[in-house]
């Protein structure tokens, strides 16, 4: 297999979160895709086949080191660009395991931008198990929460929960046990947990614990943008159409999120960002 390594959503010549890529003439077995996945050692590898002679569909899964998840956005940022690169400029059709999305490629004089189109969205209040777990996983009370958004389960192709705080130490602070977040998060079905603090209505500073992959935090996660950008819209949140994220800068990989949204419930948004080749 021909294995791209590419990073989404960074920042000029640094940052970003990198993901394998693989496109395929023909389908690979499930065995090959996870063996190949834990070999790369990325949070996330993608690997699509061409499902028309014009190379504009493609069916699409996405493996962590340890698991399959439903929907990725970072490893869909850099299979946009890989599909830029070889088939040029355009909007890509992408069939995943739940949902069928779209992702636009734009050569620019910095690179490869990508322009995701994610699956549907909605929210919900987190249960009263969900909340006690994952505030004790990250030793958290509700005084380090931020109410202007109380904790939320949300998706965008995969679950999550957001827990905003209210001070940015608290989330430069952020630690917990791998074993444990792997077990809290399989056991409510979580691809990620999402810690969030408010800069502005239309910015976000965020750290993603990845533990139900094997990783213990993402330096970007388009999947979880996605997600909170739909809690926005559900809670009448003033985004005025579109917010940023920045993700990583605790762990020394700056990387950027665009995200755009109307007020359509449950419509579908479009999470943006460029890319580098990881040589």
């Amino acid at each position: 297999m021909n294995i791209q390594r590419i990073a989404a959503f960074s920042q000029g010549s640094e940052g970003g979160n990198p993901a394998g890529v693989v496109l395929l003439e023909n389908a690979v077995s499930e065995h090959d895709m996870a063996r190949v996945a834990a070999d790369v050692g990325y949070s996330e590898t993608a690997f699509a086949v061409a499902q028309d002679d014009g190379g504009k569909t493609w069916r699409v899964r996405y493996f962590s080191p340890e698991t399959e998840v439903p929907f990725c956005g970072h490893a869909t940022i850099a299979l946009g660009a890989a599909l830029g690169e070889q088939n040029g400029s355009g909007t890509y059709t992408l069939v995943l395991n739940d949902a069928k999305i779209t992702v636009d490629a734009e050569a620019t004089a910095e690179g490869m931008m990508a322009t995701l189109s994610s699956p549907p969205t909605k929210s919900r209040a987190m249960t009263e198990s969900e909340t006690r777990d994952v505030m004790a996983l990250f030793n958290l009370t509700s005084e380090d929460l931020d109410l202007r958004l109380p904790p939320a389960h949300i998706h965008g192709g995969a679950n999550h929960v957001v827990l905003p705080l209210k001070d940015r130490a608290r989330l430069a602070a952020m630690d917990y046990d791998l074993d444990r977040g792997r077990s809290v998060m399989r056991k409510h079905d979580l691809v990620t947990v999402m810690l969030v603090y408010i800069e502005d209505y239309q910015s976000f500073e965020v750290r993603n614990a990845f533990a139900s992959g094997g990783v213990l935090e993402d330096p970007a996660t388009g999947a979880a943008a996605a997600a909170f950008a739909g809690y926005l819209r559900d809670s009448q949140w003033p985004h005025s159409g579109s917010f940023t994220i920045r993700q990583g800068e605790d762990m020394g990989s700056p990387s950027l999120i665009k995200v755009t949204l109307d007020n359509t419930k449950g419509a579908s948004v479009l999470v943006s960002g460029r890319t580098r080749d990881i040589l």
